[in-house]
């Protein structure tokens, strides 16, 4: 199961464009912990932190015990961030405020494991979904999603409802839906450019086998008729 995180969330009192780019200069990322039944709470997080616990994290869906102003402590669900579409910097993170009764729906991974057989044939897996959507409770949230493609011959597919799935956790896509299947293996655009050559090729090669036979016949045509011997008919 996902582990839960502690971060220190400070009350924020300054807002406006020009106070949350001083925030960020400052190191922190403006934050909002809404839910719960309770008003939202405008907080900033250490950005240092922030990035440390996403970078051990399989996805950013993650939970979060938060450390108010006060002594309290909220547990939370990040539920969204806002990244500079430039530097990929964290710009603005969102907290779902929930408790150990409350549904969450996430984002997690797909992990893909074994060799398929299709692939030992010659074949190619292709992996069509690299997330799931999922529902469950905050003890059940999982890291990853995982599958065994070992099985897959060439043309078999790997759905949803083939998934391993833990006791609590739920898809919310149908079961019927496609993961990755066992593809035949394509031919890369060199090789198939060769092909068509070397079909062109034999196919000029017997033209000019042809007209080169036509030829002589003509050739040999003309010799006879410009030979000058006469021709006599006979008599009787």
């Amino acid at each position: 199961m996902a582990k839960t995180h502690t971060l220190k969330a400070e009350d924020r009192k300054r807002t406006g464009t020009g106070m949350l780019k001083r925030m960020r200069r400052e190191g922190f990322i403006p934050s909002v912990v809404y839910g719960g039944g309770s008003d939202n709470r405008n907080v900033k997080i250490s950005a240092k932190d922030f990035r440390d616990m996403i970078a051990t994290s399989a996805s950013a869906n993650v939970l979060v015990d938060l450390e108010l102003d006060g002594g309290g402590q909220q547990l939370a669900f990040v539920k969204d961030l806002q990244h500079d579409p430039l530097s990929g910097n964290i710009l603005h993170a969102d907290f779902l405020a929930i408790n150990e009764a409350t549904e969450i729906t996430a984002q997690i991974p797909v992990v893909l494991n074994g060799e398929a057989l299709g692939v030992k044939l010659g074949g190619q897996l292709e992996q069509l979904l690299y997330t799931i959507e999922i529902k469950c409770l905050p003890k059940d949230l999982p890291e990853t999603i995982e599958g065994d493609v070992s099985d897959l011959d060439v043309g078999d597919a790997l759905h949803v409802g083939g998934m391993q799935w833990a006791e609590g956790v739920s898809p919310t896509l149908g079961e019927d839906v496609v993961v990755a299947l066992a593809a035949k293996a394509r031919l890369a655009p060199t090789e198939e450019a060769d092909d068509e050559d070397e079909l062109g090729e034999g196919a000029e090669g017997e033209e000019s086998e042809e007209g080169a036979a036509q030829e002589g016949g003509d050739a040999s045509e003309e010799s006879s008729d410009k030979s000058g011997i006469p021709f006599h008919r006979s008599s009787g």
